[in-house]
Formats: C-alpha cells, structure tokens, sequence
C-alpha cells in the first residue's frame, strides 16, 4: 500500500464550500457596500469607506481565514481610506483595489506576491461561478417546507398575532380610519424611496457582477502559488566534487563584469569632475543633466540589477570560480552605490536650483526603488537565492513605493519646502506655484506667503488663494448635491481657511487680481 507524503504548505487543495448563513450575508453586505459606494458613488469618500470596511465584510464570509498577511494589508487599507478621505486620487482607487485583492488572498492562505496577484484576479472569474453553482446545490438540498417544532414554535404565534389583531382593527371604525392613514403615509413614503433607490437594469447587472467577483475572490479555484520558491543553495555547493561543474557562460560574464568596471570607473570621475563641489554658470542646463540625465542614469541602475540577477543564477551558481565573480560583482555594486549618489545629487541640484515638484518626488522614489531592488539583487547573491525569490520582493518593493506616493500628503510637502525657501529669501521656488496644478493640501501651504516681503510674490499668491476661494465654494456645493460619498476633507479645511481670510484676499474686481496674478507668473518664468 502506497502511502501518502505530508502535503507541502504551499499546495493548499481548496475545498469547494458555499456561503454559511452568516457568510452569505456579509458577501450581500459587500455587494451593497460596492453599489453605494462605486455604482451610486459621486466620489473619493464612498472609496474610502469601500476600502475601510470592505475587508471586514471579506473576513467574515472567507472559509478559513488565515491571518499572516491579512493584519498588515488591513493596516494599509485603512491608511489608504484615511488618505481618499482627506484628498483622494485616481491611483489611491487603484492601490485600494489591489489591497483588497491581496486581502482576499491572504485569507485564502496565498502569500500576496505582486504576479500571484494577477493571476488570482483573474481566477475570480471562473471561481465565481464556481462558487455560485456549489450555494445553489445547497439552496436545492434546503427543505421548502417548514418542518421542526423550533420553528413553528415562532411562525404560529406571529400568524395568529398578526390575523386577530387585524380583526381588532377592523371592528372599530375609529382605529381602522388611523391604521389606514398611517399605512397610507407608509404607502407614500415607500413609494417615494422606491423612486430614488429602486435600482435599473445597468445597476442590477453591476451588483450581479460584483457577487460574481467577491465570490469568486472568497472562494477561489486554488490556494497554490503561480511560482514556487527554491530553497538557498548550501554554501559550500559550488566546491562540493558533486556540484563543482563549469558554466559554459563563465568566461563572458567575468569579462563583461571586468569591462563595466572599467566603463563605470571612468564615466565616475567624470560625474564628480563635472557636477560636484562646483558653481554652476549662468544658462547652465539644469533640466537636462539633473532631470533627463538622472532618468538615463537610473535606467543604468535598473539595467545593472537585472544584468545581476540574470548571470547568478543556474550554474553560475554551482561553477567553482564562483568566490573570483562574486569579488568581480562586489567592485561593480560599489560603483553602482556610487552611481546612485550621483543621481540623488542631480536631483537635488535641480531642486537646489528652483524648488521642489510632484514629479521630483516621483523621481527620489524611483531611484529610491531602484536600489532597493538592487540591494536585493545583492542579497539574492549572498543567501543564494533563485530568481521567482527575487522578482517577487522587487515587485513588493516597487509597490510599496507607489503606496507610499499615494498616502503621502506630496503636495503639502512639496510646497512647505518650497514656501520656506521664498520666505528665506531666495524666490525661485515661485515658478513652481506659476505652472503647476496644486491640490487643496498644497494651497494651504500658500497661506504664510501672504505676509511675505516680496510684493510681487504676496500679490501672486493673494490673487491664486483669491481664485481659489471662489472655486472653493463651488466644489463645496456641487459635493453636497453630491451626497457623503463626495466629501473631500481637505477640499472642507481650505474652504473655512480661505473663508476666515475673506477680507485680506478681496480685490478691487476681477481685472485686478488677474493683473497680481500675470505679474507673478512672468516674474517666476525666469526660473522656469
């Protein structure tokens, strides 16, 4: 008789299980959720509140929830609704989404990797309908009749409460005239709400959609990962006489990493000579060494982790020559560590020159995810680790950053930093507030500039907060026609601000403010 190996703990078999009462409820709950919020929705509230409670509800109908992963998601669910709630953005809804997929799959036992991911998005599909035929097979095995003395122990007392008591009513005229009156307010006011909530054919097939999916995210096809991790090679593979083999590959990547070292070295003193410990001239090219340029030189960075990655793999890693490649590697990562130093001071010279933009946030975390990735591509090399080990936390890694952008309040960041340095004496950082869009976060930072000494800038300002001000009370009265699921708190905070600064922001009429307003914007375009 054969016997059975111990199943692995990443090949999960799923039992096929419909809803339980109280399961089938909270997958309603959420559908309901999803209509009032998405489909009835009017904006970033009512994704906040999605993303909030939502994973309770998935909690409570999930088989067996399995909770490694599922507290820290939670956390960061309700970070990102914090965030919608206070100023929201079409990439929040995004990461808000993906959240409540990596939910799901957490309470299904599935490590949340970035391409398990996808794969379990679309295994919903399939697995809702799955789902839904496995709680119709149980609604049919369900008795239609009543049977049990429990329960008639409750349905006769109500239909006998219910048939004399109508009886009572009836014979008095005086209390079937209230009754009726009463029921027929109740009538009225039932039909008033049908009219604004019954829902429509497009509605009605989005709630079905969405039952389709949640089930499907509930109860999913498998529990087993897309790809599977191999353990960290022993230390000791490469000298081992059983594993100790050539690389046919050997001799290109010793003489590849030889060449880059050299290439790395030379262009290195050349970045130092150039743009370090240096005043920059007059009509110097700002944009094109410290933004186009670091681009370039990030991209280098992320070629450099993927050329790493591919040549220590596979038997590479079993070759004897193994230690002399890895010193080779070594010298090359010190130049590339250096290299990012380069790139952060590109960007901080662009910065030093005029001030601070959403896209030079976007660009510190980009080169920040980049050796993040390339310091696990270092770790890959030192523990021994495969490829699938590696892609799956650079993909973390590269998440997490984009998380990071979106619950971050940038723009309020961004325009501290820049207001503190006009303040300070040093004007350049106007042009960023000329011509660039800047969220109700950002423009609350504005508000210090109207005492600074500089006419032009406090003018400037004056007449955007001016602006602002109006455009302020019209997005407040558009929300609450809107409803709850609209609501900005941030849009809210810069209303009562700009409100409680009425009298200082009032010009003479239009014509005077847009004259403030061009005579700031032509006086920062000499930073631009």
């Amino acid at each position: 008789m054969e016997s059975s190996s111990p199943q692995s703990p990443r090949e999960v078999n799923v039992t096929f299980s419909s809803f339980g009462p109280l399961q089938f409820l909270a997958v309603l709950l959420f559908v309901a959720l999803a209509d009032v919020t998405i489909y009835r929705g009017m904006g970033y509230a009512g994704y906040a509140a999605l993303f909030a409670a939502g994973p309770l509800l998935m909690a409570v109908a999930a088989l067996r929830p399995r909770l490694r992963h599922v507290l820290p998601i939670a956390a960061l669910a309700v970070l990102l609704s914090v965030r919608l709630a206070w100023w929201g953005s079409p990439l929040g809804v995004g990461l808000g989404f993906a959240l409540l997929a990596a939910f799901a799959m957490s309470l299904s036992g599935l490590p949340p990797y970035v391409m398990e991911g996808i794969a379990f998005v679309a295994q919903t599909f399939g697995a809702g309908y799955v789902a839904i035929y496995r709680q119709w097979q149980r609604a049919n095995r369900v008795s239609p009749t009543i049977s049990g003395t429990g329960s008639m122990a409750v349905v006769l007392p109500v239909l006998a409460f219910t048939a004399f008591g109508l009886l009572f009513v009836l014979a008095n005229p005086d209390l079937a005239t209230a009754l009726g009156e009463h029921f027929e307010r109740f009538a009225t006011a039932a039909r008033e709400w049908l009219a604004d909530f019954a829902p429509n054919v497009t509605e009605v097939l989005f709630c079905l959609a969405a039952f389709w999916i949640a089930c499907g995210a509930l109860r999913p096809l498998t529990a087993n990962s897309l790809l599977e991790e191999k353990p960290p090679r022993s230390a000791d593979s490469a000298t081992s006489p059983v594993f100790s083999e050539p690389a046919p590959l050997y001799p290109a990547f010793r003489n590849t990493l030889l060449t880059v070292i050299a290439l790395f070295a030379v262009y290195l003193v050349f970045e130092f000579q150039t743009l370090w410990f240096r005043e920059f001239p007059t009509g110097f090219h700002y944009s094109g060494y410290a933004h186009e340029g670091a681009f370039w030189l990030t991209v280098a960075l992320a070629l450099t982790t993927l050329w790493l990655s591919l040549v220590f793999r596979g038997q590479t890693l079993d070759d004897p020559r193994l230690p002399r490649l890895r010193r080779l590697a070594w010298i090359w990562s010190l130049e590339n560590l250096l290299l990012a130093a380069a790139v952060y001071h590109r960007l901080l010279i662009y910065v030093g020159f005029n001030g601070m933009t959403r896209m030079r946030v976007v660009g510190f975390c980009g080169i920040s995810a980049v050796v993040i990735g390339f310091l696990l591509v270092l770790w890959k090399i030192l523990a021994r680790r495969d490829f699938v080990w590696l892609v799956r936390r650079q993909l973390w890694a590269l998440f997490l950053f984009v998380y990071l952008y979106a619950v971050l309040p940038v723009d309020a960041l961004v325009m501290r930093y820049n207001v503190q340095r006009i303040l300070d004496g040093d004007p350049a950082p106007g042009v960023q507030i000329s011509v660039h869009p800047i969220d109700p976060d950002g423009l609350l930072q504005l508000v210090p500039l109207l005492e600074s000494d500089n006419e032009i800038v406090r003018e400037g300002v004056r007449a955007l907060l001016s602006e602002q001000h109006a455009e302020s009370r019209r997005r407040e009265r558009k929300r609450d026609s809107e409803g709850w699921t609209a609501f900005q708190s941030a849009d809210r905070e810069l209303g009562v601000r700009l409100e409680e600064l009425k009298p200082r922001l009032r010009f003479a009429d239009r014509a005077q403010r847009d004259a403030a307003w061009k005579r700031f914007r032509d006086y920062a375009y000499q930073w631009y």
